[in-house]
């Protein structure tokens, strides 16, 4: 049976404008493999007029959610440009299913990064800017081994949208393993980590991201591309509005405001 990405791209599509759960698709058109499920995720970019990208996320880099989804590896899902968003925005909250939260270590492209392996060396000489960044994620399923992961790398990982703060470009003297970062919801601290969480360096996970079947899809990574390089502490959902703060001193804070 040949795959057919983009008719896994309208299903999907067709999930998100009409706000509803996707459930597991019709075993003839559903992505078997993690390639296909990439390939999935290109053609629905494609839809979306999103080619290329705005930017990308890194998740499933720490081992319990890789566990989880039957993964030895992390997985990465492209993000549009105009669901990348300043500190300070304010969105709905019932726009969003199951919203969740995350705390996250981005990066600014200031050059490309072919789609080849790369090590982190090379990956953070391709970084012009350093910042924190949230991740407001959906979870737009039910029980996620029913769903299937190529399925759920097509759909981008659980991704809604991204803020970032302000960019440290003189970023460089920073230890990046050590730096400290802290979510808060209406001034009540949820989760704390550090960098080293992320694949013990935040710049393997970008590494990771040069080598994937994710940046093959798109042809690799583009100056002035924002990268979400995973979040050091466990998503959680957000019951109610809320002002979400997340800092990594001395990185800027950065706000989100759900209303």
């Amino acid at each position: 049976m040949s795959f057919e990405a983009a008719a896994v791209a309208r299903a999907l599509d067709a999930a998100k404008r009409e706000r509803r759960k996707v459930g597991p698709l019709d075993p003839a058109i559903a992505p078997r493999t993690l390639a296909e499920g990439a390939a999935a995720q290109r053609a629905l970019a494609g839809l979306w007029g999103a080619v290329p990208p705005g930017g990308f996320k890194v998740g499933a880099t720490g081992p319990k959610m890789r566990a989880y989804l039957g993964l030895d590896a992390p997985v990465a899902g492209f993000m549009r440009a105009e669901d990348i968003w300043p500190s300070g925005t304010r969105r709905r909250h019932g726009d969003y299913l199951v919203p969740s939260v995350e705390c996250e270590i981005a990066v600014r492209l200031a050059a490309d990064l072919p789609a080849r392996p790369t090590d982190a060396a090379e990956a953070a000489a391709a970084v012009g800017a350093v910042m924190a960044a949230i991740e407001l994620v959906e979870n737009r399923y039910g029980d996620l081994r029913e769903l299937g992961t190529p399925t759920l790398l097509a759909d981008r990982m659980f991704h809604a949208a991204a803020v970032t703060g302000v960019p440290m470009t003189a970023w460089r003297g920073l230890d990046l393993v050590t730096i400290e970062g802290r979510i808060s919801v209406n001034g009540e601290v949820r989760g704390e980590g550090r960098g080293g969480d992320l694949l013990g360096h935040p710049m393997n996970a970008l590494a990771w991201l040069a080598g994937s079947p994710e940046a093959a899809a798109f042809g690799g990574l583009r100056a002035g591309q924002v990268v979400l390089l995973g979040s050091v502490v466990a998503p959680f959902f957000l019951e109610t509005a809320g002002r979400v703060v997340v800092s990594f001193p001395p990185l800027p804070e950065v706000v989100l405001d759900l209303d």
